[in-house]
Parts: C-alpha cells; sequence; structure tokens
C-alpha cells in the first residue's frame, strides 16, 4: 500500500498499511478526533507500521514534539467493565483470568518488546533522543483499566483507545524537557518507516515541532576536482585545558543524562517482560528524502589528519580534532547505483568547527579518504557544520566517479548516521 497522509486539525496521519488489530481502527480514530484546540498531541502519527528490528506490525507509532508513543492493539475476547492488566501478570477480565492462546498470562510482553525494539533503533540510527513510551490499546470496549504503580512509572500504559484516554497518555508520557527540532522529527520519520516519503521539515512546524534555526547546520553543495596541495595552515592550536568549573559542570550533565535514560526507556526490573539488546547491529536502511540508503561499513578513527588530504589534512594537522567517524552507504538512483560517503570529525570547540568550515567550502581544498584510504575522484560533495562537528559527504556513480546530478544526494546524505 502506498503511503497516504492526512490532515486531522494537529495531527497528521501517515497510513503505511492496514492496522493489525481490530482496535487499530479505534486508535486511528481517536486520533484523527484529536483536531485543533486541543493543544497536546500536535506531531505524526504513523499507522500500520513494522520499522526494521521490530518484532510485530504496529497499529501506530505518534512522534510527538516531546516523546514518541508507541501504540499496539490487543483484542480481548469480550467487552469488560474492568480489566486488571499487570506487565508481569495475569491479566484478568471482571475477575476471571485472561486465558490466550499462547499460554502467556498477558499481551503486554509483546508490546513492551515491540516499544524497546523502536528505541533501539533510534539509538541506533542516532536520531533524536526522545522518550520512548508504550501503549497497549485494548477493546472491543473496556470501561476501567487497572495497572500497578510500578508499571505507570516505567511509560506503559493500557487504555481503551478514545480521544480523552489517547490525550491523556500523550500528556503523561511525552514529557521531553528538550522539544524536538523539525529537522530533527524528519530523520525519526525516515528511520521508522521504509517507505513513502517522510514530509519535509518546513511542513512539520505547523505539527507543533520546533524550529531551530540558529541550530541547524549551514550546507553547501558543490563538485570536487582532484584535490590540489597547499602550503599548510599555520593556525595555532585552540588552549585545550579546561576549568574545574566546567568539569563540574559536565559531571553533572552526565549524571542526569544517566538518570533521564533509566527512567525514560522501556526497561524492565524482572524478566517477565525484559527484551535482551541484540548481540549485533543488524544493516537496516535508513530513508531520506524518498531515497533508500543501505549501510555497508563504519569506521572509528582518533587520528584525523591521518585520513584526510588537501588543506583539510593541513588545517588537522595544524589543531585539534576529538574523533573522525565514517561510514558508507548504497544508494539507488535512476536505476544506477551510487555509492556514498559519510565523514563526521567532532573538534575542539564550536569554533574551530566553524574554522575548518571555512576551508573545506573552497574548491579544491581536500576532504576526507574513503575507507580504503583514497578519496572518491571527483565526488558530489556536501558539507554542513552543527556544534563542534564538522560533516562531510560524497557520492559517485559505483564503480566510477560522480556528476552534478549527485549532488541532490550527497546533500541528503549528511543527515544519515556515522555509527550504529
Amino acid at each position: 500500500m502506498s503511503p497516504r497522509a492526512e490532515r486531522w486539525g494537529l495531527v497528521r496521519l501517515i497510513r503505511l498499511g492496514a492496522e493489525p488489530s481490530a482496535i487499530g481502527a479505534d486508535v486511528r480514530a481517536a486520533l484523527t478526533a484529536c483536531g485543533a484546540g486541543t493543544g497536546v498531541l500536535g506531531g505524526v502519527a504513523l499507522v500500520g507500521v513494522q520499522p526494521p528490528d521490530c518484532p510485530v506490525p504496529l497499529d501506530a507509532i505518534v512522534v510527538l514534539p516531546k516523546g514518541v508513543m508507541v501504540i499496539v492493539g490487543v483484542d480481548l475476547p469480550d467487552p469488560a467493565v474492568k480489566l486488571e492488566a499487570p506487565l508481569g501478570g495475569q491479566w484478568k477480565i471482571d475477575g476471571w483470568p485472561l486465558v490466550s492462546q499462547d499460554g502467556s498470562p498477558n499481551p503486554a510482553t509483546e508490546a513492551v518488546a515491540a516499544a524497546t525494539a523502536v528505541a533501539q533503533r533510534i539509538q541506533a540510527m542516532r536520531a533524536e533522543p526522545l522518550p520512548v513510551s508504550t501503549v497497549v490499546a485494548v477493546g472491543p470496549f473496556v470501561s476501567q483499566v487497572v495497572q500497578p504503580t510500578v508499571d505507570l512509572n516505567r511509560g506503559v500504559r493500557v487504555l481503551h483507545p478514545k480521544p480523552s484516554t489517547v490525550l491523556s497518555a500523550a500528556r503523561e508520557l511525552a514529557t521531553s524537557s528538550v522539544p524536538c527540532t523539525a529537522e530533527h522529527a524528519v530523520k525519526l520519520l525516515a528511520i521508522l518507516q521504509t517507505t513513502g516519503t517522510p514530509p519535509d521539515a518546513r511542513s512539520l512546524l505547523s505539527e507543533g515541532f520546533s524550529d531551530a534555526v540558529s541550530d541547524l547546520a549551514s550546507a553547501n553543495t558543490m563538485l570536487i576536482p582532484k584535490a590540489q596541495l597547499r602550503a599548510a595552515l599555520g593556525r595555532k592550536r585552540l588552549p585545550s585545558k579546561l576549568t574545574w568549573t566546567y568539569v563540574a559542570a559536565g559531571a553533572l550533565v552526565a549524571l542526569l543524562l544517566v538518570v533521564w535514560l533509566v527512567v525514560a526507556l522501556p526497561g524492565g526490573d524482572g524478566p517477565a517482560d525484559a527484551t535482551p539488546a541484540p548481540t549485533s547491529a543488524q544493516p537496516t536502511t535508513v530513508v531520506v528524502d524518498g531515497t533508500t540508503f543501505v549501510p555497508k561499513d563504519m569506521k572509528k578513527d582518533k587520528e584525523c589528519q591521518a585520513q584526510a588530504f588537501g588543506d583539510v589534512k593541513a588545517w588537522l594537522t595544524a589543531n585539534d580534532c576529538g574523533v573522525l567517524l565514517r561510514a558508507t552507504y548504497e544508494a539507488t538512483v535512476q536505476g544506477r547505483q551510487v555509492t556514498v560517503m559519510v565523514a563526521d570529525m567532532d573538534l575542539l570547540d564550536a569554533p574551530s568547527a566553524k574554522s575548518l568550515h571555512a576551508v573545506v567550502v573552497l574548491p579544491g581544498s581536500g576532504g576526507v579518504n574513503g575507507l580504503d584510504g583514497k578519496p572518491l575522484e571527483s565526488a558530489a560533495f556536501a558539507n554542513s557544520t552543527k556544534g563542534s562537528h564538522v560533516t562531510l559527504a560524497f557520492a559517485v556513480w559505483t564503480g566510477g566517479a560522480g556528476d552534478p546530478s549527485l549532488e541532490p544526494v550527497a546533500k541528503q546524505a549528511l543527515r544519515l548516521p556515522t555509527t550504529r
């Protein structure tokens, strides 16, 4: 099924497939009913989606400005007045144990595993770190749902889907202190849906996502000829000593981040609903503006200058660089295969990044070698800078050189992750 986008007030629905449960129709109806004037949901709902590595199809993933809700539908055998729904114990409908076909005491284990897989994919693809919560939508009808407090504190809600319960869950679960920008929302949607084209950043501004124009990376696109070495730059190294004040502040931020991760990400205290982390990251696709990129290899280097050439190498030799991350991808454009390489350099600070960026934008200033130690000849090239990072992207026809038609692909590649 081709994706179909619908605007319903403050919530945009993108239908990628049929809802896997009967109660999924009620989920979609509840989301469409959250119209203008609520000021709560906003965001984008992917309906009938199954991200890579997710064990089951999902009724919906709702990407909100302050969180992500994974909604999994569970069809009960009959309507209920009262549903007792502990995550680690037996579910009961009006006092009677719920008997499942597979013998499990409750269907929430599968739902939590699906939400965990979504959270792991967001982390692996280096998307915006938003809390991922689980909503188990039950029906055909339930008047009252009883959950243990410990399950509520873990960010899991079992509910009968209607506008009031969905809005209440959004208020309680989507509580990130750092709202998601429209640019990062595009990346989130791209890694969660593997078909179609996600909405662009401009259109997502009307969905409640923030516009951090001052923080957006500046991008330039051009075609690189073979680099010609210039005289090494004589720029002095910037001071690298930190005062105790900065050290203490950094330690505090790190501690708060650890606490946030423990609270926000799905997880469990016991084995009943725990999902083991994968032993190794599996290849997965990333969709950017309709182009599908397949990751091939990734590498990390601490000697940035050893992997660079031209004026870029000269600058890195004269200045500090913390780490270089490189990743290669393959894409298909106009029926032909394209090889893409993304390089991210983490420098000492933002002024250093701007200084290097001023070098890389000059024609013939060099760049970063591919993972084979050789430059990508005449590659279409794009670059960006944000904070202390400078990112370079190169695109060539597989087995050949680049040409100007690949410039949009290089620009799209700036949004690809350089590590799993």
